[in-house]
């Protein structure tokens, strides 16, 4: 098994966290990882995206064109990179903030209220979290325990007051996924 990950959002949406969290998870199932961060200058409001790998063999290079997965949380970064998602591959994306939906039909698109969840949770913060059970739904590439063990990792202890809180982001993020099918749109 290969997972090859592209997540994409401005920056303070979590998406270098919800990457690392995957990573530390690779590694303490064992697995080979690549994690490799992307991000502009201003951090906060900028744009930010990572690549991350998880394998049970070797990784040739971190360095890929072509994803297995895409997680967009925003706008720029489903339009940048929606075309990168490998033919057969997922593309999930946070559809309360997204206008223009993915049009791809070659793919299986999931479409995730993620930020409209993480308000009705009164912390938006959590929103990355959502989107990452519903990734862990369709792809369990991590152990849902695991998921939450590499949080403790990625989390400053300052902040371990909100591993419940962020537990239950994940589980609200697989029941979404559950409850949704894929959705195939069709270009007109």
């Amino acid at each position: 098994m290969t997972e090859e990950i592209i997540i994409a959002g401005f920056g303070g949406q979590g998406v270098l966290s919800l990457g690392q969290i995957l990573s530390y998870g690779g590694v303490i199932e064992d697995k080979e990882v690549s994690w490799m961060p992307s991000y502009g200058p201003e951090m906060r409001g900028g744009t930010a995206n990572c690549i991350v790998i998880v394998s049970d063999t070797k990784i040739s290079s971190p360095i890929i064109s072509k994803f297995d997965t895409l997680i967009a949380l925003n706008q720029p970064s489903l339009d940048k990179f929606e075309n990168s998602v490998k033919p057969g591959g997922l593309l999930i994306y946070e559809s309360s903030t997204i206008i223009n939906p993915p049009q791809r039909t070659d793919i299986d698109i999931l479409p995730i209220e993620a930020a409209n969840e993480a308000t009705k949770l009164k912390n938006t913060r959590v929103m990355n979290m959502i989107i990452l059970g519903a990734y862990l739904k369709k792809k369990p590439i991590i152990s849902f325990e695991t998921a939450l063990e590499a949080l403790k990792k990625v989390l400053p202890d300052r902040y371990h007051h909100l591993i419940p809180l962020n537990k239950q982001a994940v589980e609200i993020g697989m029941e979404l996924a559950e409850k949704a099918s894929d959705v195939h749109y069709q270009k007109t």
